[in-house]
């Protein structure tokens, strides 16, 4: 089969990572695959992308700029894809012998590839889009509607709909519900690579307990810091709070001041280590922030932890945990969203409330736990992951999909009705010029 992916800027974020696992699967599978972007910047991607394992061909952005005024960033990036799909249809016979289109993140384009092309089109739903939009006053609110109609008539035109997760499904129904067609789930993969670590010395023998996220408020890292300062056995750990930093971003810069207000509001003695520090560690320091921590050294954190603090309400999926498992370390996460579709409770890690007195025992527990429970639970986790979230998994159900909307039979009825409209507003039209 001839594959191509439509997706709206290939960059490195979670939902582009999926992109490149699932065209490098269908790739490795003997089919030919073509990644199809408005925007690709070959300094800040995947290896696989910027080395050319991967044939990626960027279009529609000579036009409508990624934003306009710095603002009107859904209205530009609907155009830039639609921009990109009409010059490929009329300029690469490439595109138009395409056999199936995947179609990612966002579905302007979705009728464009139905009724200008003989191509199928799945279209791949991370999570409704309107859901993700900022809030704002009644102006905003105004502005939406026609975007959130629009998203919905578009990703219903899709001959096959796949979401990430049973939990975006249940949301996907409630919120697109003029869309009859029930979503099949395929689960983003853990990389085959990311076992690559770097191995570092804390200079602690303390047991270490791992939180990875965007220092974000959506995040809710101080769940796991009020939890710590609550643990009866405390002293004999260090929390590591890691993840994605960006000091031009105001957010992160706020939510990590806040969560170092935290830590003295507690009495918690904190170290921020940027990636050029040495991770040494003294032992009067019980929490240790990493902003923009390295992939290597996050593997290696994930790797030596006790227990994997994942803290996130209604998270669509969440692959995180799965790194944790993947590499037999136990994870705590809340009850709600993807982690609940990963996490089995007592068997791979635990699911809780938000709460911080129960999230506080469950840590108790995992740092007092058996070397052996720990290791049988750390086991489950890597069985579980292979089984059902690997990277060759993964593609094989991406290539179950595509073979599938293969034999879809589709009914011109609808381009009929929408031809014929056409033309009698343009006939009414010419009769009011004339």
């Amino acid at each position: 089969m001839k594959v191509a992916f439509v997706h709206p800027d290939l960059g490195i974020g979670g939902a582009e990572r999926l992109v490149v696992d699932a065209a490098l699967g269908l790739q490795k599978l003997g089919h030919s695959v073509t990644i199809y972007t408005s925007h690709c910047d070959r300094s800040h991607c995947f290896e696989e992308v910027k080395d050319g394992t991967l044939n990626v061909i960027v279009g529609g952005n000579t036009i409508v700029p990624p934003k306009l005024f710095g603002r009107f960033s859904i209205l530009c990036a609907i155009l830039r894809q639609i921009h990109l799909i009409v010059y490929m249809l009329y300029s690469s016979p490439e595109f138009r012998a395409v056999d199936v289109f995947v179609v990612d993140q966002l579905s302007a384009c979705v009728p464009l590839l139905r009724w200008l092309s003989k191509s199928r089109v799945v279209f791949y739903c991370h999570f409704p889009d309107q859901l993700l939009a900022l809030p704002g006053g009644l102006v905003k609110k105004l502005y939406r509607i026609p975007f959130d109609a629009f998203e919905s008539w578009t990703t219903g035109l899709a001959d096959i709909i796949v979401v990430n997760s049973k939990f975006t499904r249940t949301v996907f129904h409630k919120t697109f519900k003029a869309i009859s067609q029930t979503p099949q789930v395929i689960y983003p993969c853990v990389a085959e690579d990311s076992g690559v670590k770097e191995k570092v010395d804390i200079g602690s023998h303390r047991k270490l307990v791992v939180s990875v996220n965007r220092f974000e408020r959506k995040k809710n890292i101080n769940l796991a810091l009020q939890a710590f300062a609550q643990s009866e056995y405390k002293k004999d750990a260090l929390l590591v709070l890691a993840g994605g930093y960006d000091p031009r971003v105001t957010e992160n810069v706020e939510y990590l001041q806040e969560l170092e207000r935290e830590c003295d509001k507690h009495g918690l003695k904190y170290a921020v280590l940027k990636r050029e520090d040495s991770l040494v560690v003294p032992e009067s320091v019980s929490v240790v922030f990493l902003p923009s921590v390295s992939t290597p050294v996050k593997n290696w954190l994930l790797e030596q932890a006790q227990l994997l603090l994942y803290t996130p309400t209604n998270e669509h999926f969440g692959i995180v945990p799965l790194e944790a498992m993947q590499v037999g370390t136990p994870v705590l996460a809340t009850n709600t969203g993807g982690p609940l579709e990963t996490v089995v409770e007592g068997e791979t890690g635990w699911n809780r409330p938000s709460e911080v007195s129960q999230w506080a025992k469950q840590l108790d527990v995992a740092l007092t736990m058996s070397p052996e429970k720990r290791q049988q639970m750390g086991k489950n986790g890597q069985i579980r992951v292979e089984s059902l979230f690997s990277f060759d998994k993964m593609a094989k159900e991406f290539e179950s999909t595509a073979q599938q909307a293969t034999k879809i039979q589709r009914s011109n009825y609808p381009l009929v009705v929408i031809v014929a409209i056409v033309l009698v507003c343009i006939s009414i039209l010419l009769k009011i010029v004339n």
